[in-house]
């Protein structure tokens, strides 16, 4: 697999109150990482800014025009969300690098990866309104790009341990985007129940995978058998991954009990129904994560997958009991037994 880093030292440049979990550090982490990556051989590339039709396909121009007004400025957009003086631009580029890695697949050809190690993170940033830390939805941003390149199906898998709301909103009525999460539920925002399934000509193509704190590696292992099972069905041409890092055991701010092995399956799950389906087509893109030794060690993982030094079969598969995952499961059938089989 031939991967690609897009990410930029000015991620750093984003800066929030002192205290705030979406911290400066997380950027520096990021760097020490594509660093690592770098020295052994690998392509990472400096993004270019995301532009305002790109943008308006997710989020409404009254609402870029409110963002833009924001730069050279320190501003509260709510009481988690925060800009700094050069966040704008920051911003831009999170949206961008996600862009230039979309391109990058799907014109590189067969078997070719992107990862855009970015902040602000954003599958919480709706249409009109900055939330969870996020101001442009990222991935959102990305899908809807593909799918104005041409493509006809797109996937969005998101493994965040918060339910990516303004993602789910982007696509709540298109079919031509399939979106999964699994998420800490109920926890913030308060959405991404199980018959959250969509609207209109997007019913069935919204799936919610609601997991009860304390959740496993075993349980993540069931659901995610469950994903690749609709993603195999689906077929998408394209699957983007919001690869949130708050799952982990030691993340202060999740409830949940994933390792940092797991998140190299999840996404060697995700990746193994890309090579089948999508050829080799995958753009993952930052979320959460904010332990910095996980947040290090969860990218390395990642990585390793994403460039084929680690496959599926050199992580063990977790064992031990899964109720949780029953539990979800069990809740999410009814409302998709006519679309998908789980």
């Amino acid at each position: 697999m031939a991967l690609a880093i897009f990410t930029s030292d000015r991620f750093a440049d984003h800066l929030t109150p002192p205290g705030h979990p979406e911290r400066v550090e997380r950027a520096e982490v990021m760097q020490v990482v594509a660093s690592e990556f770098r020295r052994r051989g690998g392509s990472v590339v400096e993004p270019r800014p995301a532009v305002d039709e790109e943008l308006a396909r997710i989020h409404d121009r009254e609402y870029l025009g409110l963002i833009r007004e924001t730069a050279g400025r320190a501003t509260a957009l709510d009481p988690d969300t925060f800009t700094s003086p050069d966040t704008y631009d920051t911003a831009l580029l999170a949206a961008g690098a996600v862009l230039a890695g979309v391109d990058h697949v799907l014109d590189a050809g067969e078997g070719t990866r992107a990862l855009a190690m970015v902040r602000p993170p954003g599958h919480h940033a709706e249409r009109n309104r900055a939330m969870g830390f996020c101001l442009f939805n990222n991935v959102a941003v990305g899908a809807a790009h593909a799918r104005a390149r041409g493509l006809s199906r797109v996937a969005v898998v998101d493994y965040d341990v918060h339910h990516g709301n303004g993602t789910q909103g982007a696509f709540y009525d298109d079919p031509a985007v399939l979106f999964i999460s699994s998420h800490q539920y109920p926890f913030y925002p308060g959405t991404g129940a199980a018959d959250e399934i969509g609207l209109g000509r997007g019913v069935g193509f919204t799936v919610n995978f609601a997991l009860e704190a304390g959740a496993t590696d075993a349980d993540y292992e069931r659901v995610y058998a469950a994903v690749a099972a609709m993603l195999r069905q689906f077929r998408p041409e394209l699957i983007l991954l919001s690869a949130g890092f708050d799952a982990h055991m030691d993340d202060p701010l999740g409830g949940m009990r994933v390792t940092t092995p797991q998140f190299g399956r999840l996404t060697a799950l995700v990746g193994a129904v890309a090579d089948e389906c999508s050829s080799g087509r995958v753009v993952a893109v930052t979320e959460g994560g904010y332990d910095l030794k996980a947040l290090a060690s969860s990218l390395r993982g990642v990585i390793d997958v994403l460039d084929g030094s680690t496959t599926l079969d050199d992580l063990p598969v977790p064992g031990g009991d899964a109720r949780r995952a029953r539990a979800s499961l069990d809740a999410v059938r009814p409302h998709l037994n006519r679309f998908w089989t789980i």
